[in-house]
C-alpha cells in the first residue's frame, strides 16, 4: 500500500494496515523536509510511476483535501478497515475510505470515497455518507441520517434518526443534531444551532 501524506492521521492509518499485516512501501508529501515517517519512506511529490501496481490511500484528515488531490492521482485506490471494526456483512463502502478502531457501520448502511470512519464512531442502520465525509472519534449517526460531501461531524456528536445534513457542513464536536442541516452551515450546541452558512 502508498499513502499521500506523512500526517499523523497517516499514522493511524498505518497502524489499521499492520494489523491486517500490510505493509506500506512509501508515502508522498509535498513537504520535503518530511524523510521518513516512522521506518517508512517519505519519497516526495505525488509520481503515478512509483510502484505503480499498488494500491494508494489519501492520508490527510482534512476533507477538502482529500477531494482536491483525489482527481490528480492515478494509482488505484485502496481501503483500509481495522479487524477490532465492526461492519455488517449488508454494508457498502466504497474506494479510498477508511475505518479506525472500535467503529461500528450497522446493517444497510452505504459509505462513499475517500470518506474517514474514526476511532469509536457508530453509523447505524441505512445511512448514507456521500463522498469525503468525515465521522470524527465517538461520533454517533442514528439510523437512516444522510451527510452530503465534505461534511465533518465532530469528535463526540450524536445526530438523531432519519436526518439529512447538507454537504460542506461542520457540525462541532460534542453537537447533538435534531433537525435537518443546510448545506455549507456550521453548527454546534446542544440541541445544535446553525452558527453561520459559509457559501463555499
Amino acid at each position: 500500500m502508498l499513502l499521500f501524506g506523512a500526517s499523523g492521521h497517516a499514522k493511524v492509518i498505518i497502524s489499521c494496515l499492520r494489523a491486517n499485516q500490510i505493509s506500506v512501501l512509501g508515502i508522498f508529501d509535498d513537504d520535503l523536509s518530511k524523510k521518513e515517517l516512522w521506518d517508512i519512506p517519505v519519497v516526495g511529490h505525488y509520481d503515478p510511476d512509483f510502484e505503480a501496481g499498488r494500491a494508494l490511500i489519501i492520508a490527510i484528515g482534512n476533507n477538502q483535501i482529500r477531494r482536491k488531490i483525489a482527481p490528480s492521482i492515478q494509482h488505484r485506490f485502496g481501503k483500509v478497515v481495522h479487524p477490532f471494526a465492526i461492519i455488517d456483512e449488508t454494508a457498502q463502502i466504497e474506494e479510498g475510505t477508511v475505518v479506525f478502531q472500535s467503529a461500528v457501520i450497522q446493517a444497510d448502511a452505504r459509505i462513499g470515497k475517500h470518506v474517514i470512519i474514526n476511532t469509536s464512531s457508530s453509523v447505524d442502520h441505512e445511512c448514507i455518507l456521500h463522498d469525503y465525509v468525515h465521522i470524527a472519534p465517538n461520533a454517533t449517526l442514528c439510523g437512516n441520517v444522510q451527510v452530503g460531501e465534505g461534511t465533518l461531524i465532530g469528535a463526540g456528536s450524536i445526530v438523531a434518526p432519519n436526518l439529512t445534513i447538507g454537504k460542506g457542513c461542520m457540525i462541532a464536536a460534542g453537537s447533538v443534531v435534531t433537525k435537518h442541516i443546510p448545506d455549507f452551515a456550521i453548527v454546534r450546541g446542544n440541541p445544535a444551532r446553525i452558527i453561520k452558512i459559509t457559501y463555499a
